[in-house]
């Protein structure tokens, strides 16, 4: 057996060597392998991006798949949650929601110190910025309707038959997440953030009437979905650590996040000439979702401020999880800072509300 501690000679540009931190023994994945699927463990890479779960490139005599773990060291309560991972790839894995087909779930910790779980690895584009420099200006259009095709698919579909009633509780959603996310800034809490704090209070008081449910992704963005080769057609959604039951607004006000934001202080599009770089505008984006699930309305300030408020505390984890030395990425310290200006910028929302 090759050593798995070692890069591996196909080492993918999106692989880095694993890193200190998120080492572990690679003898018993390598006997859990053999004996559930009769493979040979050749190479272990870490995925160059991930912020929360690491993830890893597992390389065997029978293909490439991808293992995501918990990250080592103590965790929020609820967070980190890869069997909820694994369960909704398995929900979902005979729906036309496009998803990488879920190979084993192992909640032992004595094989590699944290549970994890095995997926199908993708083949495809990953597109880290939505600018979308990697392609001509007359296919990016055709990549932001692909993406909201492709979450207009995600809740389209029946959550009972698919077998997740209890995925989550129906209704009252933006009220018992902000009560969530609140909760989670406080455990997390490492510096003063005050527009968090004023958002945590402001949010309750301003949810919009009306109520329903849908499987929700939770952090669904551009750079979580594998594009085909090359189509611009989505042939993957990632990273479901977040999904549950919930409002189908608040998944499009977080897609829409890069919209409101700057790429001066984050990978956002706001203030650029969205028409000479081929690009949607938020309306545009949003119209075409709404079409697709034939909605008639929209989001609001509350659905983006909201957003912003949830990653910012999400950052915030981030933040806090780079000095105790756990974080899954390398830049968790210069990503968890963003939580100060993203958290600005959803109170400026909420102020900008009539």
């Amino acid at each position: 057996m090759a050593d798995p501690s070692k890069p591996s000679e196909a080492a993918l540009p999106e692989t880095v060597p694993v890193r200190e931190a998120h080492r572990f023994p690679a003898e018993r994945l390598a006997a859990l392998l053999q004996a559930g699927l009769g493979a040979r463990l050749d190479g272990i890479r870490q995925m160059r991006g991930g912020q929360s779960n690491p993830t890893f490139l597992i390389a065997t005599d029978r293909g490439e798949y991808v293992l995501r773990k918990q990250p080592p060291g103590r965790l929020l309560p609820s967070a980190h949650a890869v069997d909820r991972e694994y369960r909704v790839l398995d929900a979902l894995k005979d729906t036309d929601v496009p998803v990488p087909r879920p190979v084993l779930y192992c909640g032992d910790r004595e094989v590699i110190g944290t549970p994890f779980y095995l997926m199908q690895r993708l083949s495809g584009r990953v597109f880290w910025l939505p600018t979308l420099p990697e392609v001509e200006a007359g296919e990016r259009r055709a990549i932001f309707r692909a993406m909201a095709e492709t979450l207009a698919r995600l809740h389209r579909v029946d959550w009972r038959a698919a077998g997740l009633a209890d995925f989550g509780k129906p209704g009252n959603y933006f009220a018992r997440q902000v009560a969530r996310w609140s909760r989670q800034w406080q455990d997390s809490q490492t510096r003063a953030n005050p527009a968090i704090d004023r958002l945590a209070a402001w949010l309750p008081r301003h949810i919009p009437p009306g109520d329903e449910t849908t499987i929700c992704h939770g952090d669904y963005r551009l750079d979580n979905l594998i594009f085909h080769p090359r189509e611009p057609r989505v042939i993957g959604v990632l990273d479901w650590e977040l999904s549950t039951l919930g409002h189908p607004l608040a998944d499009l006000g977080y897609n829409c996040i890069c919209f409101v934001t700057s790429p001066d202080y984050y990978k956002g599009v706001e203030g650029l000439d969205l028409a000479a770089r081929g690009l949607p505008t938020m309306q545009e984006h949003v119209e075409t979702y709404c079409r697709m699930v034939g909605r008639g309305d929209g989001i609001t300030n509350f659905h983006l401020a909201f957003a912003l408020f949830r990653l910012a505390v999400i950052l915030e984890g981030v933040l806090a999880r780079g000095r105790q030395g756990n974080a899954a990425s390398a830049d968790a310290e210069r990503v968890g800072s963003l939580g100060l200006v993203l958290a600005e910028r959803g109170w400026q929302l909420a102020g900008e509300t009539a």
